[in-house]
Formats: C-alpha cells, sequence, structure tokens
C-alpha cells in the first residue's frame, strides 16, 4: 500500500535530480469556457511533462529509490512508462531496455530509440510484451520497472495530485482521472483520501478498474480502442485496486467516438495537444456521463502527449 507519507517521501528524494521533472502548469477555466455547467474545470497540463507524461515522476523514482546494475533498467510499455524510463535512464546514465505491444505506434517507439532505449516489439498487446520483458529480466538481471504496479511508480504519481494541491491552496470537489493499469489513480486516490471524489474514467474498450469493480476483484479483460496503446492494461494494478476500494468514488466508461471528440476539441478551441487517454475527463463532461453541480470544481489529469500529431488534422 502507498499513503500520504509514502507520496511525500517521494517528493522529497525527486527533489535530489531538480533538473528533470517540471512543475507542471495548472490552467482555471470557468465550466461554461468548456461547455460544462459547473464552476470552474481546472486543467493539470502533466502533458507537459519530461517524457511527454505523468509517468516521468514514478518511473525516476523508481530508479532512484533502488541500486541499478550493470545491465541497467527493463520496461514492457505500451510506450508512456518506457518513455519515461528511457528518460530517467539516460537522466542517470544507465542502459535501458523497452518491450513495446504491436499496438504502440511509431511515434512512440521512435521517442525511445532517440532517447537511447533498446526497443524489442513483440506480443499484440501490452501482457505479451510484458511476458517478453519477464523472461529477460530473468536472463539479465536488469532493474525491472512495472508501466503500474509497484510502490514507487504509484507514490510518484501521486506526487502530481500535491503539487495541483499546492498550485490551487486546495483540492478540487471532484478529480477526473484516466485509467489503464492504475497507476496514475493509485497514487492521485492515496494522496486525495476522503477529501475530494475520485472518479475513475475508462475507455469502453478497455474497462480494467470497471470489471475489477463489477466482479469484486481484478480481472482481465479485452483491451482495445483508440487508447489501446496507453491504456492497454489486460487487468488493474494490485496496488491501485486496493486503493480504488477505498478513495475511488466511482468507475465510469466512455465511448471511443467521444474520447475522440474531446481530443480534437481541446486542439481546436484550447490548443492542447494530447493523446486519447488525457482527454477522457473532457469526453465525460461534454458528454454528461459525468455532470457535476453548478458550483463544483473538477479538476481534469492531461496525462499524455506520445502520439503522431499529424492524427490531428
Amino acid at each position: 500500500m502507498i499513503d500520504r507519507a509514502a507520496i511525500s517521501a517521494a517528493r522529497q528524494r525527486l527533489a535530489s535530480q531538480p533538473h528533470f521533472l517540471r512543475s507542471t502548469p495548472l490552467l482555471h477555466l470557468p465550466g461554461v469556457a468548456l461547455g460544462v455547467d459547473c464552476a470552474e474545470v481546472w486543467l493539470k497540463l502533466e502533458h507537459l511533462q519530461v517524457g511527454g507524461s505523468f509517468k516521468a515522476r514514478g518511473m525516476l523514482y523508481r530508479l532512484l529509490a533502488n541500486p541499478v546494475p550493470d545491465s541497467g533498467v527493463i520496461i514492457a510499455s505500451g510506450g508512456n512508462a518506457g518513455i519515461a524510463v528511457a528518460a530517467a535512464a539516460q537522466a542517470l546514465g544507465v542502459r535501458c531496455e523497452v518491450f513495446v505491444p504491436e499496438v504502440s505506434p511509431e511515434a512512440k517507439r521512435a521517442r525511445l530509440r532517440a532517447l537511447g532505449a533498446e526497443v524489442v516489439v513483440t506480443g499484440a498487446a501490452y501482457a505479451q510484451a510484458y511476458e517478453a520483458c519477464v523472461a529477460r529480466q530473468q536472463a539479465t538481471g536488469a532493474l525491472q520497472a512495472h508501466a503500474y504496479d509497484q510502490p514507487e511508480v504509484l507514490a510518484g504519481a501521486g506526487t502530481l495530485a500535491l503539487e495541483l494541491e499546492e498550485q490551487a491552496g486546495r483540492l478540487p470537489d471532484t478529480l477526473l482521472v484516466s485509467v489503464g493499469g492504475g497507476g496514475l489513480i493509485g497514487g492521485v486516490a492515496a494522496w486525495v483520501e476522503s477529501r475530494a471524489h475520485v472518479v475513475s474514467l475508462e475507455p469502453e474498450r478497455a474497462p480494467t478498474l470497471h470489471a475489477a469493480r463489477a466482479a469484486g476483484q481484478p480481472v482481465d479483460v479485452d483491451v482495445s480502442g483508440i487508447a489501446a496503446d496507453s491504456l492497454g492494461a489486460k487487468r488493474i494494478g494490485a496496488i491501485a485496486w486496493q486503493v480504488s476500494q477505498r478513495h475511488v468514488h466511482d468507475a465510469l466508461l466512455l465511448p471511443d467516438d467521444a474520447i475522440r471528440a474531446a481530443q480534437l476539441w481541446l486542439w481546436r478551441e484550447l490548443k492542447l495537444a494530447v493523446e486519447p487517454a488525457a482527454a477522457l475527463g473532457l469526453a465525460a463532461l461534454q458528454t454528461g456521463v459525468y455532470r457535476p453541480q453548478p458550483q463544483e470544481t473538477v479538476g481534469l489529469v492531461l496525462c499524455g502527449a506520445n502520439f503522431d500529431p499529424a492524427s490531428l488534422a
């Protein structure tokens, strides 16, 4: 389990590398500016983080908190976690090997190679890439980083919520958080606890937490759709599942067309270029899947921007 003390400790340790992570902006907009009947919408622009996603926080902390052998660090990733590990490894001067599934976009693979990582493309989905990564780690002894299910990874992600609270001087009434394997929502919910509502958002075609709540335990799901490259975990992570049982208020699903529409809206109206996974919060508001109260303040985490921007044309 992780808690606020673990997240505060992560924040302190991350401060030992002051030139790596960025304090990402928090944009305050009236609800009407997004076509939403609520007081304010806060956009945490975490897609501007090093490596293009929130993952940089947890991956750097994983490397700082553990000895890294000569064989370096290894990870299986749909792309964002791998990019974050590769960036951290480059900053710390250690080797990095990343296993990505065939569904991962070429833009993410190119970014990995540019950061000096050795990229292995294998398996139709994340689960198969992960199995190959585990076998390789056993052969090399490299430090394994997990995309979403290690205490350091969730604690690092939780520093995003800590930072948001510092920037605003308080938490919003509700935080809408995209979920794949659960590293982000686990960290955010562990920091927020019961001081605000935390709501999980997932694509209908990748419903890991929603399915787990229906079954009463983590279960495997089929994964496909517009955000499968970044929200493509086969089941919710064990740590995130434990945190979510106490601190996640609801788990909602969104269709791909609504996610795509919100992604395009963010670019067209706010000139924010984000990947589909980062658009679920706005999609939930604009479709009414999540309906805030008129005086409510809602926070959205724009969690990543590792995609081909030509797709916004």
